[in-house]
């Protein structure tokens, strides 16, 4: 038998063995699937509604000036049978290779055999030109709302990646090609981390991003030294140890969104700006939520309010025996504090200093990217939902963020993940970013009804403990960093809420980047400049016309700002009292609960 038999017969022993593997793993993803849960069906998608509204304008327009469509029509059936003659004529002169191609480089598509196979590269050209098709059809659609044509421009757009070649096992040369390379076992591997997803998500996929093994919540992430001084039954009080022998006077609050873990300010020394806040000399506390269950359901905005916001503020100034604080909100922490700001106008309450927003918004009535999932559509099918559950599901929340940037959160990790056979990378921020949270229902829905499609804050007033409060109710000397490339909450959006508020004493930064990228961006790194301008808020476009951009982090400059807002030095204070005893090494326990089903 000669050597090249051998290695014939061990790669089909191979190939069998992994048939077999496959076999069984298809039998666990049988098992898997059968556990789905049954939900709202509103929640995997937009009604029929949506399809029908553009279909009709399509139509009406169609008959109105049908030489438009059939321009539309021409130019792709042109471009269409063009490249097919191409092809063909390729392949007549006797090499195997692909016609030129001159369109933009995608980055989907970065194998050779694109731009050099002949069949890949007719596959590629082809699913462009209907992409472009596609995409150019909907633009042209004039008689719609614009509230309407967003939405079908975003969900046309992720129908269009959704079909990419890239996305099919037997249309991609890069696991075609390691499938080969390892006799299956690239396969096999993709079918096993297939499995584990959906039985970890009971039924449902959602692409693990991250190893979950590589990182422990207070061992190699989350370190920074400290300790619970506060814990109640909606937060967990943490106090970081000093690093410098004085500190400022007034001490700094920071409230991070619920939606996710605060620990995306501290996933590691050097980028965690709570560290970074602590060697500037401020004495920081921050909140670490609870992960609510089903026992919260009926915990709302007011309960946030009174029993996160105000609560931990009271106790910082018992800790620290200060009158004052300053305050940071994250997010829907920023709104939550900015409807705290307001409230606290109304009573009286000076205990707030000032106040720094980061990427937050106030005034939704430009809701950016993800205004597409604020419509009665998918917010009817939540309610319905958080009515049966008592939470709005953490999973909910991830699919829907992942889906705006579908390419990147989706796709792509799904193809080195299923196709590939690719562990998961070790990456702290996908890490937390798989980390989340759920949110209570009553809460959910009134955060979703009462803010994000009503605006009430803006417009007639959203209450608070019963009397609505407005933007202009928020007086307190302000800093807003917003994010340039921001899908969540737009820069222009957060410089328009900001811009409505009654406070004499504002500075509004953009940094650039997004929403995480664009915060937690440490100047060790020098990566990301900025936008500012002293100059009176009148538009968001005339503001930016006129900033001066500055390179590096906003973090300096912020720092300078809270400076000269917490008055003078002194000895550096350790955590915790007789009355507030230690209750916790930082970063607590609430960080990593998992509540129960």
């Amino acid at each position: 038998m000669t050597t090249e038999t051998k290695d014939d017969d061990a790669r089909l022993e191979r190939l069998n063995a992994n048939l077999v593997r496959v076999d069984e793993l298809s039998r666990r993803l049988a098992a898997a699937l059968s556990h789905r849960k049954q939900v709202d069906m509103s929640l995997h998608g937009p009604s029929q509604e949506v399809y029908l509204k553009a279909a009709a304008a399509y139509v009406a327009e169609m008959m109105q000036d049908p030489s438009k469509i059939i321009e539309q029509q021409v130019g792709y059936w042109g471009k269409t049978l063009k490249h097919y003659v191409q092809a063909q004529h390729a392949l007549t002169q006797g090499e195997l290779k692909a016609p030129a191609d001159p369109g933009p480089k995608d980055k989907r598509f970065g194998n050779p055999l694109w731009d050099s196979h002949p069949f890949f590269n007719y596959l590629k050209q082809q699913y462009l030109m209907n992409a472009d098709a596609i995409s150019g059809a909907v633009a042209g659609i004039e008689t719609l709302d614009p509230t309407d044509k967003k939405r079908i421009e975003y969900f046309s757009r992720q129908l269009v990646d959704m079909f990419s070649p890239t996305n099919f096992l037997g249309t991609n040369p890069d696991a075609l090609e390691r499938a080969v390379a390892t006799d299956g076992e690239s396969l096999v591997r993709g079918l096993e981390n297939l499995v584990r997803d959906i039985e970890s998500n009971h039924g449902d996929v959602l692409v693990t991003l991250a190893d979950r093994n590589a990182f422990h919540v207070g061992e190699n992430i989350a370190t920074a030294p400290g300790s619970v001084v506060f814990r109640n039954h909606m937060l967990e009080l943490i106090q970081y140890t000093p690093t410098t022998e004085k500190v400022h006077q007034t001490p700094l609050l920071i409230f991070p969104p619920w939606i996710n873990k605060f620990y995306i300010l501290d996933l590691k020394p050097a980028n965690s700006l709570i560290r970074w806040i602590v060697d500037q000399g401020f004495t920081l506390f921050v909140v670490s939520w609870v992960n609510p269950d089903a026992s919260y359901a009926n915990i709302g905005m007011d309960d946030y309010i009174r029993d996160g916001y105000l609560a931990a503020i009271n106790e910082v100034k018992q800790i620290t025996g200060e009158k004052q604080i300053n305050a940071v909100g994250y997010c829907i922490a920023g709104t939550t504090l900015s409807l705290t700001l307001a409230h606290m106008q109304k009573t009286g309450d000076k205990s707030v200093k000032s106040a720094t927003l980061f990427t937050t918004l106030t005034d939704f009535s430009d809701q950016g990217e993800v205004g597409v999932f604020l419509n009665n559509d998918f917010i009817d099918g939540i309610e319905r939902q958080v009515a049966v559950d008592g939470v709005l599901d953490k999973f909910f929340m991830s699919k829907t963020f992942s889906f705006l940037r579908s390419n990147d959160l989706i796709y792509q990790p799904a193809i080195k993940s299923y196709m590939m056979g690719e562990a998961p990378p070790a990456f702290d921020l996908l890490f937390w970013n798989g980390d989340g949270t759920n949110l209570p229902a009553r809460m959910a829905v009134e955060y979703l009804r009462g803010l994000c499609q009503n605006d009430e804050f803006a417009r007639e007033g959203f209450p608070v403990f019963g009397e609505r409060v407005k933007l202009s109710d928020v007086k307190v000397p302000m800093c807003a960093i917003a994010c340039e490339t921001d899908h969540i909450a737009a820069w222009k959006s957060s410089f328009n809420g900001v811009r409505q508020m009654g406070s004499k004493d504002k500075t509004f930064i953009v940094s650039e980047s997004g929403h995480i990228a664009g915060i937690v961006n440490p100047p060790s790194k020098g990566k990301y400049g900025h936008y500012t301008n002293d100059g009176p808020m009148t538009s968001a476009e005339e503001w930016m016309q006129a900033a001066t951009f500055t390179p590096g982090s906003w973090w300096p400059r912020w720092g300078e700002w809270l400076a000269g807002r917490s008055g003078k030095m002194i000895p550096a204070r350790v955590p915790g009292d007789s009355t507030n005893p230690v209750l916790a090494a930082a970063p607590g326990t609430y960080v990593a609960a998992v509540p129960s089903a």
